[in-house]
Formats: structure tokens, C-alpha cells, sequence
């Protein structure tokens, strides 16, 4: 038997995120998840590609382009060896976290020393729930509410169990974001990790994307107050203080730690640990809490011991519910400093991976901090969580 290794990320990249069905609407899915792939062997050189010894990539929706088991297909086309081999994941949108937290697991124990892990959705093209047929047994033996099916009625159940989250306090977060974001633009925190990727649609004809689609820097609290809600009459959910509908991929490279100094390769965040949890499907953006309590727990960590936060934003009142319950201010500095996917998306199965991407960014500007997270909700009312080291860590806060 070996010993448990130490798991190490050593990049992570993501196209540009696109509107559903607008610059990536002629694109296919599997070439975004390839642009990515190769985007970060490019930025990867030490690492030679038939050293690879696994590719884990999620889809949420596993048909067409984004089926035919898109890890395995997505390596071929990708150019890497045909002896790499490749799998793919569902977890909806913990897809890439759960990916990376697959291979984690097979490089700790020592199966494998370097591996991709990463998503892809192409929300334009295969539309969440497409092809989709749950059980009657759901409604007919009332395993869940009708509206457990529906994200945004799930989100409008965490507003009634919690009132104090109100509209305004949603809004406001999501216009954080939008600013946020906006700013992380202008200092080129954000370009950094993009990959520049061929787009194609009737509309915008050919073109290389090098930004994120849905940002809305000209956001106000007055046009947030004036959207409709969808999801309910007089509802608090809205287009604005939501996440969109996306289409884009991620990738990252991880490997043992040993390999990874051998290689030479770099490391900019050490995974501690993990933990996914489940909840009522009713309130699935509530997953987070319990999923993070857990991995805390099996750290042997407290809250107050995590310096930097980055929050999936499926809706504003998820993160708002999250914070609320671990008694972190709406505006705390730590949670998504540059802003999250309610300004620049959320192409379900591959959101984890932008997740780690910042947090590992956070972690070479803030040396002082030595643990963060990664977090987000999952549909059918669960959470997940990893725990990362601050591999530049050099003593001061937590």
C-alpha cells in the first residue's frame, strides 16, 4: 500500500464564455472543450503530453457534441496520444470540480501521477434538461416538489426560507459582481487565463473570441430593480441577480506533488481536501453549507481559518445564503474579487475549473493567506467543496 500524496494544481485555463446561442452558436461543444485542452499544453510545455495520464472532462448535458464520451473524444482530437486515455463526468454543475476531485483522488493514492481535468457546456446548442426524462415517481410519490426541477424556483425557495435575503440584498450583490468584474477587466486579471478561440455564428459570422460574452459593466441598481421575474409573479429571481445561459469549457492540469517538482512544473494551489453533500432538492442552492461544513470538518479546519473564497454565483441569493450562514458580510474582499458567473457566466460542467483558476490567482497576489475554497451549488440539491493550500504562503493571516 502506498501512502496518501500530495495533489497539486498546476494551471487552469477557460475559453471566453459566450450568451448561449450567440458567438459560439457554430461552434461545436467538443472543439471548445479541444481549444482548452490545448490552450493549457501550450501554456504547459514541461509537460509532455504522452506523460498524461488521464482525462477527466464533464458535460452536464452528455448528447451530440458534448456525448460520445467526451473525455476519450476530446483527447483525440485534442492531438494528444491515442495512449492517453479519457472518461467523462456528470454532476451537472460541479461537473470540472468533481472531474478534478476523480483524478485528485487517483493521483493521492498513487494510480496516477498527472492528469486534465476539466468541462464543457454549450448551453446554445444542448439547452439544460435537453433530452432529459425524469421518473414519474418524482411527482407521483412526491420525492420532491414540482418546482425541484426548475433552478430558479429552487432559488426562489431559498428567498422564503430565508426573508431576510431579500431582492435588495440579491441586486445588490449582483451588481458587486458585475463591478467587480468590470474592474478585473480593466487591471487584465481576468484576460490572463483566457484562451483565444475561433467562434462562428450566422449572426456575427467568424471571429476569435479573447473576452467574456456576458458581462454588463453599465449594470445599475435601478435596472435591476425594473427586471421581470421569471420564475414567479412578484418573484425576488431574476435575469439580473442570476447566473446566464452560457456555452464555454475549462481545463486544468494537476499531478502529484512529487511529479510536479520533478518536472519543474508549477504549482499554484495544493489541494487539502473535499466533500459533496446533499440537501433538499427544493432549496439546491443551500448545498454549499452543508458540503463545506463537511470538508472543514475533515480538514480540521474552521471558517475563520479559509482567507479566500471563491463562490460559484448560480444565483445571488445561493452565495447570499452561504455567507449568511458562516457570518461573512454581503461585501466581503475575500469572496470573488473578480466577481463571479453572474457578470461572466456559468456554462454549467465547467464552472469549477474557473473557480480554481481564480482562487489560484488570489493566491499569488495574497501571500498572507494561507487556505481557500471553492465552492458551489449542484442541481438536485446538492453541494461541493474543495479545500486549497496557498502554495506561496509565507505566514501572517490565515
Amino acid at each position: 500500500m502506498s501512502e496518501v500524496r500530495s495533489v497539486v494544481l498546476v494551471d487552469a485555463v477557460r475559453t471566453p464564455f459566450g450568451k448561449a446561442g450567440s458567438m459560439y452558436a457554430g461552434t461545436r461543444a467538443d472543439d471548445l472543450m479541444v481549444r482548452a485542452m490545448r490552450g493549457l499544453l501550450e501554456r504547459n510545455p514541461k509537460v509532455d503530453p504522452a506523460s498524461i495520464d488521464d482525462v477527466a472532462i464533464a458535460a452536464a448535458t452528455q448528447t451530440g457534441d458534448q456525448g460520445m464520451n467526451i473525455g476519450r473524444s476530446a483527447t483525440l482530437l485534442a492531438g494528444l496520444p491515442k495512449t492517453v486515455p479519457g472518461y467523462s463526468i456528470d454532476r451537472w454543475c460541479a461537473g470540472a470540480l468533481t472531474a478534478t476531485t476523480t483524478v485528485a483522488g487517483a493521483i493521492a493514492m498513487g494510480a496516477i501521477d498527472i492528469a486534465i481535468a476539466g468541462g464543457v457546456e454549450h448551453m446554445g446548442n444542448h439547452p439544460m434538461g435537453e433530452l432529459m426524462d425524469p421518473n414519474p415517481r418524482y411527482l407521483a410519490e412526491k420525492l420532491v416538489e414540482q418546482d425541484a426541477l426548475a433552478m430558479g424556483a429552487t432559488a426562489e425557495r431559498l428567498h422564503d426560507r430565508f426573508p431576510h435575503l431579500t431582492k435588495e440584498r440579491a441586486d445588490a450583490y449582483a451588481l458587486a459582481s458585475q463591478m467587480k468584474t468590470a474592474k478585473a477587466y480593466a487591471d487584465g486579471k481576468i484576460q490572463r487565463d483566457l484562451i483565444p478561440t475561433a467562434s462562428r455564428s450566422p449572426e456575427l459570422g467568424w471571429g476569435i473570441a479573447t473576452v467574456d460574452e456576458a458581462p454588463r459593466p453599465t449594470t445599475t441598481m435601478e435596472g435591476l430593480a425594473g427586471l421581470k421575474t421569471p420564475f414567479r409573479p412578484a418573484g425576488r429571481v431574476t435575469a439580473g441577480n442570476s447566473s446566464g445561459l452560457n456555452d464555454g469549457a475549462t481545463a486544468a492540469l494537476l499531478a502529484s506533488e512529487d511529479k510536479a517538482k520533478e518536472l519543474g512544473l508549477t504549482i499554484k494551489a495544493r489541494m487539502v481536501t473535499f466533500a459533496f453533500a446533499g440537501v433538499e432538492p427544493e432549496v439546491m442552492g443551500y448545498g454549499p453549507v452543508p458540503s463545506t461544513i463537511k470538508a472543514l470538518g475533515k480538514a480540521g479546519l474552521k471558517i475563520e481559518d479559509i482567507g479566500a473564497f471563491e463562490v460559484n454565483e448560480a444565483f445571488a441569493v445561493q452565495v447570499l445564503a452561504f455567507l449568511d450562514h458562516f457570518g461573512i458580510a454581503d461585501d466581503d474582499p475575500r469572496v470573488n474579487p473578480y466577481g463571479g458567473a453572474i457578470a461572466v457566466g456559468h456554462p454549467l460542467a465547467s464552472s469549477g475549473v474557473r473557480l480554481m483558476l481564480n482562487l489560484a490567482r488570489t493566491f499569488e497576489e495574497k501571500t498572507d493567506v494561507r487556505y481557500g475554497i471553492t465552492t458551489m451549488c449542484i442541481g438536485l440539491g446538492m453541494g461541493g467543496t474543495i479545500i486549497w493550500e496557498n502554495p506561496h504562503f509565507v505566514g501572517g493571516k490565515k
